[in-house]
């Protein structure tokens, strides 16, 4: 992994030196779903958005993981409880919403998208900066985005261990493998 991302070490609160001595910082978001909200909502989303865009003065990098989702573990469990339901209606519906996943299942289009904003800080003459400044600036940058962010609705969370942090890379350059599996 380390010939494709140049990481030097990995510290305690998801703080990652690079090879050319800047750092980064991961941090999930979970979205909102645009497309339930009414057009005033959206509007105000867009607007909250613009002024994310227009606040963050430095160094972030968006990015979306997309990965087929096997939906059998999830039709399994409402097919377990479709014979509790009393209802005939609801068992009909329930039959019909079977059927829809099983659908989705079978064509591979139900996806799991996951979204990750990197923050860094510019390349610094180690001895200038200890790491305690090095995660004061970078945590700023993450309450800032977080701020902004939790105004459009999305909850901002910081990949903070070690294990999470090499899942995620683990990921996105295992992408065969990773798809429908746990990295422990």
């Amino acid at each position: 992994m380390q010939e494709w991302i140049p990481i030097k070490q990995i510290y305690n609160g998801g703080i990652i030196e690079l090879e050319d001595n800047s750092y980064i910082k991961i941090l999930e978001i979970i979205p909102i779903n645009y497309n339930l909200k009414s057009d005033l909502e959206k509007e105000a989303i867009l607007n909250s958005y613009k002024i994310f865009l227009k606040t963050c003065n430095f160094n972030l990098q968006i990015l979306i993981q997309s990965n087929k989702e096997d939906l059998s573990h999830h039709i399994s469990k409402i097919r377990k409880n479709i014979n509790k339901k009393e209802n005939k209606y609801l068992k009909i519906l329930t039959e019909n919403y079977i059927q829809y996943i099983s659908k989705l299942n079978i064509s591979k289009k139900s996806s799991l998208k996951k979204f990750f904003i990197i923050i860094k800080n510019n390349p610094i003459n180690k001895k200038e900066k200890n790491i305690e400044i090095i995660k004061q600036e970078l945590n700023e940058k993450y309450l800032k985005i977080k701020e902004c962010l939790s105004r459009c609705g999305n909850k901002v969370f910081v990949v903070d261990t070690k294990q999470e942090i090499l899942k995620i890379f683990f990921s996105f350059l295992n992408t065969k493998k990773y798809s429908n599996k746990n990295y422990t």
